[in-house]
């Protein structure tokens, strides 16, 4: 499912207020960012925890593990894995930390702390970055991840994430990284869709760099 605003409107109202923006939008081309929307809170922080610091092949390898370890091979309920032994979890490849915050948010989604996904539907931004960093191991960042990834939220903008600040970098042309100040001050012009904006940083990120010389006499 694809986030459910108007696609070209966001790209075009970001291009207007914001011209480099705007340059690398047209580079990249249409917003393509594709949301779980099926997923439960509990199965996206789990994903969420486990990635957490990780490339991609290796946290899906773990997670695949974990999965493994219950007989169906599905995506483990909470009461499974506040069953399951530390140490087994941790031989399926969870650093200690993780192992931690797995079985807290196992713990808090039994008692209700965790909403469900009706009911977090019905939630602010705020209200869920509140709630959710409540949970070991869960903080603004993973909740922000939630708000992009599992909620299609259209607003949200991660300034800590390294490939987003990556992303800038490249679009805005600054040989460092900017600092999460930067970019929540730029990310002003970007409401109300600083999720699309992020995404398009996300993909400035992974563009190739363009070594080529200018021509003599240039």
């Amino acid at each position: 499912m694809l986030l459910p605003i108007d696609h070209g409107r966001a790209a075009q109202e970001l291009a207007l207020a914001d011209r480099p923006l705007g340059r690398m939008i047209d580079r990249i081309g249409p917003f393509k960012l594709e949301i779980q929307s099926t997923r439960s809170p509990f199965e996206s922080l789990v994903r969420a925890i486990v990635y957490q610091q990780l490339t991609g092949k290796a946290a899906a390898t773990i997670l695949d593990r974990v999965k493994a370890l219950y007989e169906s091979r599905a995506f483990p309920k909470p009461k499974q894995i506040l069953d399951t032994p530390p140490e087994v979890l941790r031989g399926a490849g969870l650093s200690r930390a993780k192992t931690a915050a797995l079985l807290d948010l196992a713990g808090k989604t039994l008692s209700g702390t965790v909403p469900s996904l009706t009911k977090i539907k019905r939630m602010t931004d705020d209200e869920i970055v509140l709630c959710l960093t409540s949970i070991r191991g869960v903080g603004v960042w993973t909740a922000e991840m939630l708000l992009i990834f599992g909620l299609g939220r259209p607003d949200v903008l991660p300034i800590h994430d390294y490939g987003l600040r990556k992303g800038f970098a490249r679009t805005f042309k600054k040989k460092e990284l900017p600092t999460p100040k930067e970019v929540a001050s730029r990310g002003e012009r970007w409401r109300p869709y600083r999720t699309v904006a992020s995404w398009y940083l996300w993909r400035a990120s992974e563009l190739p760099h363009d070594n080529r010389r200018p021509p003599s006499g240039a």
